[in-house]
C-alpha cells in the first residue's frame, strides 16, 4: 500500500510537530526523530482500517508494539516509539482532540542496563603512575587520579572542590553530591600523598601568587574545567597502553566494582558513591562465576570440610 490517504491521517501528528517546534523549542533534529517515528505508526494503523489517529484503542497500540518486535527491532527502538505516541496522545489529550490516551497502561519493553565499563586493578595502577611527578602540572594531575579512583568522585564534585573540602589528617573530602547532598568520603594514604606533594609544589608553581580557592587549578588561576579532565584523562590513558575509552567516570565504577570484589558491603558502597538508592548501586555486583565460586569454597562450612 502507497502513502495515499496518509497526510490526512497525519495532521494530529503535523499539530503535534508544530506545537514541538513553537512553543517548547525541539530541535529540527527531535521533530524529525519523532515525525519518523509516529509515520511508522500511521501507516500500521492505516493498515488495520484507521482513517483517524484520534480513534485509535489501546489494542491497536499495543499490537503495533507486538510488531515492531515482530520486526526484530531492539528493545530501546521499542521504547523509544511508545515514547514518541505517549507525547503525541498526552498532547492530543489536553488540547481536547483525544477522549481517552490509548498508551495508558501499556508497558513497554524491559530494558536492561548496561553494565558499567570497568578498568582492571593492573590498568589502573598503569593508569595511575603515568603523570609526571617532576612538573606541577604533572602533580596536579596525579593528585586527580588519585583522588577520583581512590574516593570514586563524580567529575562534576572533583573540579567543585575547593581547598578546605580536604582534610589530610583525616583523609577524607567533603563532597557535594548530586542533589546538593553533601557526603563526607575517605581517600586513602596513595591519594594523601599525591595531594600533599601538589599542594606543597605543584598548586603553588601553577598560581604563581594568584589566589584561588579552588582545589585543582590550571594557569590563571582557574579551577579546571570537567572538559580538561576529560582530555587530560585520554592522554594518560593512551600513554598507559589502555585501548578503551576511559572516562572519569570509568574510574569512579572501577572504584566500586573493585571495592565490592574486596568484600566491601552494598550499603557502605552506596553511601560512598551518594547514591540515593541502593538499586543504583546493584549494577555494580556483576563479579564472576568464578569469584562467586571462590568466595563459596573459601566462606561456605560444608564445601571447607575433609572430602571423604
Amino acid at each position: 500500500m502507497g502513502d495515499e490517504g496518509l497526510d490526512a491521517l497525519l495532521a494530529p501528528v503535523d499539530a503535534f510537530l508544530d506545537h514541538l517546534r513553537l512553543e517548547v523549542g525541539c530541535s529540527p533534529h527531535t521533530c524529525a526523530a519523532y515525525r519518523t517515528d509516529l509515520v511508522d505508526f500511521a501507516r500500521f494503523v492505516r493498515a488495520r482500517g484507521v482513517t483517524d489517529l484520534r480513534t485509535v484503542s489501546r489494542a491497536e497500540v499495543t499490537l503495533y508494539l507486538f510488531s515492531l518486535r515482530h520486526r526484530r527491532m531492539s528493545p530501546a527502538t521499542v521504547a523509544r516509539r511508545l515514547s514518541a505516541l505517549r507525547a503525541l496522545y498526552r498532547f492530543l489529550v489536553q488540547e481536547g482532540e483525544a477522549g481517552a490516551d490509548p498508551t495508558e497502561d501499556v508497558r513497554g519493553p524491559r530494558r536492561r542496563r548496561p553494565l558499567p565499563k570497568v578498568l582492571s586493578r593492573e590498568e589502573v595502577a598503569r593508569l595511575l603512575s603515568q603523570p609526571p611527578a617532576q612538573t606541577p602540572e604533572g602533580l596536579r594531575d596525579r593528585a586527580i587520579l588519585e583522588l577520583l579512583y581512590a574516593s570514586g568522585l563524580r567529575v562534576a564534585e572533583l573540579v567543585g572542590l575547593e581547598v578546605g573540602d580536604v582534610d589530610l589528617e583525616a583523609e577524607v573530602v567533603r563532597v557535594m553530591g548530586k542533589g546538593r547532598r553533601p557526603r563526607v568520603v575517605p581517600m586513602g594514604t596513595y591519594a594523601v600523598r599525591a595531594l600533599e606533594a601538589y599542594l606543597n609544589l605543584g598548586r603553588p608553581a601553577i598560581l604563581r601568587g594568584r589566589q584561588s580557592r579552588a582545589l585543582f587549578v590550571r594557569r590563571g588561576g582557574k579551577s579546571l574545567s570537567r572538559q580538561r579532565v576529560w582530555g587530560m584523562l585520554r592522554r594518560y590513558a593512551r600513554l598507559a597502553g589502555i585501548s578503551t575509552p576511559v572516562s572519569p567516570h570509568m574510574l569512579r565504577h572501577s572504584f566500586a566494582t573493585h571495592l565490592l570484589e574486596g568484600g566491601a558491603d552494598l550499603r557502605a558502597v552506596q553511601e560512598l558513591l551518594g547514591h540515593a538508592s541502593i538499586a543504583t548501586t546493584q549494577i555494580y555486583t556483576h563479579v564472576t562465576r568464578e569469584q562467586l565460586r571462590q568466595v563459596f569454597d573459601r566462606a561456605h562450612p560444608r564445601d571447607r570440610m575433609p572430602r571423604p
